[in-house]
C-alpha cells in the first residue's frame, strides 16, 4: 500500500499529515508519559495540549528537565512570520507558550521575522512587513505573556543586535546544508539562503547577553523543525547549547486538510468578527456527519475527521465537556450543525475577550519590545 503523499516544510504544508512518518523523517522524539509525568512534577498540572497529543514531539525535553533540576533555568523562543494579520492556527503555539512561562517562571524571546517574509513573499515591501510585525505583537501581548520577561523584537529593527550573532552562524553553514535541507534551487535570492542564520539566532542570543551558557526550549509547530535541525548542528560549534524543542500538531485547515494558512480565505483570523466566524465555519467546515439527518440519527457522525470537533481539541479546555460531544456525534445524538454552533459559540467567546485584550495591548506595546 503506497503511502499518502504529503509536504512539510518551513513555508508550505499540504496534504493529510501524517505524523508518525514525521517523527520517523525528521528524527524527533514521540512526548511519552513518562516525560508528561516528569514535566507534572514541576507543573502541578498537565495542559491539554500534553494530554492530547497536540504537542507530540520534541528534542531533548528530558535534557531541559534536566537542567532545569540542576538550577540551570532554560528560557523559551518562539516567533512569527508577520506576512497577514494573526489566525487562530498561531494563537495555539503562544497559548501553550504562555502556560509553560507561567509554569517554570521562564524568560520569552519572541522574533518576529519581518526580514523572512520581505525576502520569501515577493509582493510584500519591507515597510508592510515590519509594520505587520508590531501589529501581530499585539496579539502575542493579548495572550497575557509577563511584560518583565517578554521580550518581542524584528530582526529588521533588531538587526544591529541580531547580525553580529547571525554572522557566527552564517559562517559555519554552508549553501549544501541550505540547499539540502530546505530544497532550494539556483533562483533561490542569496538573503533566502542567508535567513536560516538570523533564525538561529536567538537560540543563544540570552547566553551571549548573559556571558553564560543558558538552555534554550523552542515550542513550535512542527513545520519549522527544519532550521533548528541546523541550528543544533551549528550551537556546539560555536560554544552554546543545542536548543531544546517541543513540536506541535497543526490546527486542521477547515476544509480538512493541511494546516489553516492566512493566504487562504477560509482563514480565521484573531480580527474577524461573531458573523465572519460563524459564515466561515458554516461553509467550509469539513464535517463528520452522514448525509441526511435521518441516517447520522441512526448511524452517528466520525468526529475523527470532522473538523470543527478536531478545533475543539484545542479551544475546548474542559475534558468531560469534549468527550461528551465526542460521544455524542458519535452516537448521532449531536448533529453536524450544532456541532458547528458548538465551536462558533466557543471561537466566538475566545475572540471577544481576546480582541478586548489585543486593544489595551497597544498602549502597553513598548514594554515588550526591545531595539538596539
Amino acid at each position: 500500500m503506497m503511502a499518502k503523499k504529503f509536504t512539510v516544510t518551513p513555508w508550505r504544508v499540504s496534504g493529510s499529515i501524517d505524523y508518525n512518518r514525521l517523527i520517523k523523517e525528521f528524527g524527533t522524539e514521540r512526548i511519552t508519559n513518562e516525560l508528561m509525568w516528569r514535566i507534572k512534577k514541576h507543573t502541578k498540572e498537565l495542559h491539554p495540549y500534553l494530554t492530547r497529543k497536540i504537542f507530540f514531539s520534541h528534542r531533548d525535553l528530558n535534557w531541559i528537565l534536566d537542567e532545569y533540576e540542576k538550577g540551570n533555568k532554560f528560557f523559551l523562543y518562539t516567533g512569527r512570520g508577520p506576512s497577514e494579520k494573526v489566525h487562530l492556527g498561531h494563537i495555539t503555539v503562544w497559548k501553550f507558550t504562555k502556560w509553560l512561562q507561567d509554569k517554570f517562571d521562564v524568560e520569552l524571546w519572541f522574533q518576529m521575522t519581518d526580514d523572512e517574509k520581505f525576502l520569501f513573499k515577493p509582493n510584500l515591501t519591507i515597510e508592510e512587513t515590519n509594520k505587520l510585525a508590531y501589529d501581530n505583537a499585539l496579539d502575542v501581548i493579548a495572550l497575557g505573556f509577563d511584560p518583565k520577561k517578554t521580550f518581542i523584537f524584528s530582526n529588521i529593527d533588531y538587526a544591529k543586535t541580531l547580525y553580529r550573532e547571525a554572522l557566527k552562524v552564517a559562517k559555519k553553514l554552508t549553501f549544501s546544508t541550505v540547499k539540502a535541507t530546505f530544497g532550494f534551487k539556483e533562483d533561490n535570492n542569496v538573503g533566502q539562503i542567508f535567513f536560516t542564520s538570523m533564525q538561529a539566532v536567538p537560540c543563544f542570543l540570552p547566553s551571549v547577553k548573559a556571558n553564560k551558557n543558558i538552555p534554550c526550549l523552542i515550542p513550535l509547530a512542527i513545520d519549522q523543525d527544519a532550521h533548528f535541525r541546523i541550528a543544533r548542528d551549528i550551537m556546539p560549534k560555536l560554544g552554546y547549547y543545542k536548543p531544546a524543542i517541543i513540536h506541535q500538531r497543526f490546527l486542521p485547515a477547515l476544509e480538512g486538510s493541511g494546516k489553516m494558512s492566512a493566504s487562504e480565505g477560509t482563514t480565521i483570523f484573531t480580527t474577524d468578527s461573531p458573523e465572519e466566524v460563524e459564515k466561515k465555519i458554516r461553509k467550509y467546515a469539513f464535517s463528520g456527519g452522514r448525509e441526511t439527518i435521518k441516517e447520522h440519527r441512526e448511524k452517528g457522525g466520525n468526529p475523527d475527521i470532522d473538523v470543527s470537533y478536531q478545533w475543539l481539541t484545542f479551544f475546548e479546555e474542559d475534558d468531560k465537556k469534549l468527550e461528551k460531544i465526542y460521544n455524542d456525534y458519535r452516537s448521532g445524538s449531536l448533529l453536524t450543525g450544532e456541532l458547528k454552533q458548538i465551536l462558533i459559540d466557543k471561537l466566538n467567546k475566545f475572540l471577544k475577550e481576546h480582541q478586548r485584550k489585543r486593544e489595551k495591548a497597544k498602549k502597553i506595546l513598548n514594554k515588550f519590545i526591545v531595539k538596539n
